[in-house]
């Protein structure tokens, strides 16, 4: 499962230690996960970096493999809680790979989207592909990020898993590429437990010059 998607085994969960390296340090060796150490390390397509201020579980594209665009990480494992890095989503592009006979369809990104516009594509998204039954806006706001005006999304929702989330994007539209860094946990416990890290990465992240 991709974390914005929320598909994934529970066993690969239950195998997950927290804060700990599944796969080789230098690749994936035979695992799903590699440990991000706390250094700067480049995000998604590489023109994207961030610092990370504690160890977490860098997780291999699945449903994204054909986007390097996106990346994913985790700290619990992808039910409980994780990152998502979009770096640079093209005008045209969608943020999950779909085909043309599927009967809904995640809306593609424009590059003269709103904030509320991206708003409500990561919600089709959520909603079409990830199990969301109950989804709720609680703020969107003007915010700076990557050194422009960008805009902070604040949400909750409830899945077929019968778990709430809770989620927080941080995101602009750069040069008519999207940017987007997202925060999505089990609403108790976890979200509050990894907002700290993720604020902490939203302040590090730095554009390719």
């Amino acid at each position: 499962m991709n974390r914005i998607l929320k598909i994934v085994a529970l066993a690969g969960v239950l195998a997950l230690p927290a804060c700990s390296s599944i796969g080789s340090e230098g690749g994936y060796g035979i695992s799903d996960y590699n440990m991000v150490r706390v250094n700067r390390v480049q995000v998604g397509d590489g023109t994207m970096s961030v610092a990370a201020p504690r160890p977490w579980n860098r997780r291999r594209p699945t449903f994204f493999q054909d986007l390097r665009e996106v990346e994913d990480w985790t700290l619990n494992g992808p039910v409980l809680d994780g990152i998502s890095f979009v770096t640079g989503l093209k005008h045209g592009q969608s943020l999950v790979r779909q085909r043309r006979t599927d009967n809904q369809q995640v809306p593609k990104f424009r590059n003269s989207m709103t904030a509320p516009e991206v708003a409500a594509m990561i919600e089709s998204l959520f909603r079409v592909r990830g199990g969301t039954v109950d989804f709720r806006t609680l703020n969107l706001q003007p915010r700076p990020f990557l050194n422009t005006n960008g805009f902070q999304f604040d949400y909750e929702h409830l899945d077929s898993d019968e778990l709430w989330r809770k989620g927080r994007a941080v995101g602009a539209v750069i040069n008519g590429r999207l940017y987007l860094i997202i925060l999505d946990a089990a609403k108790m416990h976890y979200y509050e437990a990894a907002l700290s890290d993720f604020e902490a990465l939203v302040t590090s992240a730095r554009l390719r010059s």
